[in-house]
Parts: C-alpha cells; structure tokens; sequence
C-alpha cells in the first residue's frame, strides 16, 4: 500500500481541479468494479459486489481532493498574484516552490527580502495579498502564456520514509483513505460496497452532499486524516492524537456527533483484535462526515483517520504502522457490518 500511497501523493488534485487523481483512481478501480462513474460534482463512486448482497447499505468515503492555490492576477513585472484554495497557514507558505497547471510550471512563493523590510513588518505574518509567485516571466504577457487566470498551483514535495517508521508527503490527507480503499477493492468483499472518492471535501465538504444523495447510504465509514498536536509548546490537553498509536476513532469532532454504535463497533473491533487505536482528545476538526450524515432521512456514520502532523502543509508526517492499522480495522468493520446486515 505504501508504494500506492506515494504514488497518489505525487498527483496534483487541488478542490475543484481533481481530474488527474480521478483519472488515478479511475484505471486503479475499473478492473475490480461491478460499476463506476463521475457524478456532476466530479465525484468518482464505484459499486463492488460482494459474499452478501446488500445493495447501498455500505459507504466508505474519502476525498481526493487537496489544498493548494489559484491564480488571481499578474502583476506588469510578470508576478503571479493568488489566493489559497482550502485552509492553508500562509506562515509556512513562503519560499516554497509550487508548480502551476497542467504543464507544471515551477513557481516559487516570494515575499519581499529582509533587506527591504521594516521593524513592524517583521513583526506580522504577512497578509495573502502580499505574497506572489515568482515564475521567471520578465511580463505580465509572458507570465499569461504560461500561466492564464484562474490556474491552479500545487505544493511540490517528495514522498518519501524517514525515522522510525514515518513517512512524509503532500496531500496525505486524504490520499491514504484513497489508498486504502483501492486496496480493500482488490480483494474478495463480504458484502455490497459502495466506494465514494469524493471532491471539494477542503473547501466545505461538497463533493459529499452529491454523492451520498445519489448512493443513499444507511451506514458510512469515512477515511481521513486528523491533527496531530502532540509537538513541543502544545498543552497536553490540546494534543489532540499522535501518530503511531494507531487509527483514530472519532465519537465527536467540530462538525459530527458520530454513532455511538459504530464507534463502539470499531472499538470493540480494534481491542479484540490486538489492533492499537486512539480517540481524539480535543474537539475540533471536521470531514466528509458531516454532510453524509445529513443526507435525505440521515446517514449513521463513523470516521477512522490517521493522526498526522503538519496537516494542510507542504510536507505532513504520519505513521506507517497507522496505515497498516487502518486498512485492517477497515477489513474487519466491513466483515463485521455483513455480519450486522439482514
């Protein structure tokens, strides 16, 4: 799973521009799919049969999509002017390099140097509209060429290993609850599932709405990602979860009160199976569950994710082993839910 992982980490697929990672996703799932499609909010949701026919009663879920920029303006000098597509902290965003659009232009994300700047400004993190990107166009029409409005940019940043058992990358969130599904697909299901790779989830969950209204699901298991806090200066309180102590099982986060009974189903799960997991220890956050749960006459709904640290980040952090436990808590809460189902 891991070489699928860094492979989907690779793929640019900022809110509303996921086509390469559909298209992914898509040769990926075909081959082991009794049907597939791309709804209009360019959801990717694909139906496998299994040991038992249970129809739509099954959704697992996970967005494709990632933060990143959007062209707005080009400056007479050839700069590109931009604002951020998803929630991103403009502190850790300047000097990164990003490419832009289909050909990948290089990009770097500049600010003024030091040199030039006073004592009050050194004192402020520097406002969006202050930021550019430097591409080398020596002019506003040159930089067009390469860069019309309204491109998308993404963040640059290799996957790779490193440590004791972590692994860094862009866009972990949620290329790993991607990942897993692809995998769960390969092999031999208990019963009906309804696989929903979804859009826009970072800029207010959308892609959600469309796709559990039109698979109508009773039941949906959400794969995801959520803040790790556990860093130096964080009170132990706001530490959220960290990674390597296995899936998080949500029971509540800033925008779900998640089923009590499929929380304790994946709880009872885990501890019987020797599989390590926590919850998490502060409120806050929020997923495609949310706008599942309230789908026609409601959706019961849980969320599995994997602590990372760094989310939204060029470069997030996030434990191996988690993956590997998610993906076999995942295994055992579909055999579980055939088990369950009439």
């Amino acid at each position: 799973m891991l070489e699928l992982l860094k492979q989907l980490c690779l793929l640019n697929g900022v809110s509303g521009d996921e086509g390469e990672v559909r298209a992914f996703l898509r040769a990926q799932a075909e081959p082991y799919a009794d049907s597939i499609r791309t709804d209009a909010l360019g959801n990717l949701i694909v139906f496998k049969q299994g040991a038992k026919a249970t129809g739509n009663r099954l959704l697992l879920a996970a967005h494709m999509d990632e933060v990143g920029l959007i062209i707005t303006h080009v400056t007479d000098e050839g700069f590109l002017k931009f604002g951020f597509v998803g929630g991103v902290d403009r502190r850790i965003a300047i000097g990164k390099p990003v490419v832009l659009g289909s050909d990948r232009v290089p990009g770097i994300i500049s600010l003024k140097a030091i040199h030039l700047t006073d004592k009050a400004e050194l004192k402020k993190v520097p406002k969006t509209d202050s930021l550019y990107i430097d591409i080398g166009a020596g002019s506003r029409e040159e930089a067009l060429k390469k860069v019309p409005l309204g491109t998308y940019g993404s963040f640059v940043s290799q996957p790779e290993e490193f440590g004791d058992g972590f692994f860094k990358a862009r866009a972990i969130d949620d290329r790993i609850g991607c990942a897993i599904m692809l995998e769960l697909l390969k092999e031999e299901l208990p019963l009906d599932v309804t696989f929903a790779f979804t859009a826009q989830e970072e800029v207010g969950t959308r892609g959600a709405f469309g796709a559990a209204f039109s698979v109508t699901p009773q039941v949906a298991l959400v794969l995801e990602t959520t803040t790790a806090a556990d860093l130096p200066g964080v009170d132990s309180h706001r530490r959220v979860c960290a990674p390597g102590k296995g899936p998080v099982i949500s029971y509540m986060d800033g925008s779900t009160i998640y089923d009590r009974g499929l929380f304790e189903d994946l709880r009872r799960l885990a501890e019987d199976n020797g599989i390590p997991w926590q919850t998490k220890e502060y409120i806050a956050g929020g997923n495609d569950a949310r706008t599942i749960q309230r789908t026609k006459q409601g959706v019961r709904v849980a969320a599995m994710s994997a602590a990372t640290r760094y989310l939204h980040a060029p470069s997030s952090v996030a434990s191996v082993a988690d993956f590997k436990n998610m993906q076999e808590l995942t295994r055992l809460f579909l055999l579980d839910q055939a088990r369950q189902a009439n």
